[in-house]
């Protein structure tokens, strides 16, 4: 049986990337708003209120971190563009996703943020230089990170967290 937490498998962070991986994984940022509604499109409230797996989130918190993580992440490209070797602020995901906004907030606020951040968040990575990918910040829990780096890793996330709410939709049949 799949593990429900890493439907799509664990991340593995890669030690180079060429021109063409860069492209394959903007593209990707650039098209998950679109698969993120395309992935809750017709859910009622309570599908919505559904955890994704036992002691999962919900797909609304789903959606919700999204928006916060993939705008922390777009922060920490900006860093590391303008600063050297910066250190990124790290935040406990499962602590905000219990956070009042996470239930209160209508959904579309956080498809609308995918949607205008991803689109800034691609046309920045579109127009970086081989040597701008190099640059690195520092994590707290994973030493110092390139941003090609970090591009995979979101394209990953991407993936990871719509095929959470689709794996959870062909589960119960939600048509």
């Amino acid at each position: 049986m799949t593990d429900l937490r890493y439907p799509i498998g664990t991340y593995v962070s890669p030690e180079s990337s060429t021109h063409q991986e860069r492209a394959a994984w903007i593209a990707e940022i650039a098209s998950t708003p679109a698969r993120v509604r395309a992935a809750v499109a017709g859910l009622s409230d309570s599908q919505l209120d559904t955890p994704y797996r036992d002691g999962g989130w919900t797909v609304r918190q789903v959606v919700h971190h999204m928006g916060d993580s993939h705008l922390v992440a777009f922060t920490r490209m900006k860093f590391a563009l303008t600063e050297e070797n910066p250190v990124a602020k790290s935040y406990d995901e499962e602590r905000w996703a219990e956070l009042p906004d996470y239930i209160s907030t209508p959904l579309e606020v956080s498809l609308t943020l995918l949607d205008a951040m991803h689109a800034r968040w691609a046309a920045l990575m579109k127009g970086l230089s081989e040597e701008q990918f190099q640059r690195t910040f520092l994590h707290s829990s994973m030493g110092a990170v390139r941003l090609y780096q970090q591009l995979a890793h979101y394209a990953w996330h991407c993936r990871h967290h719509v095929a959470h709410i689709t794996a959870l939709r062909d589960r119960n049949g939600w048509k």
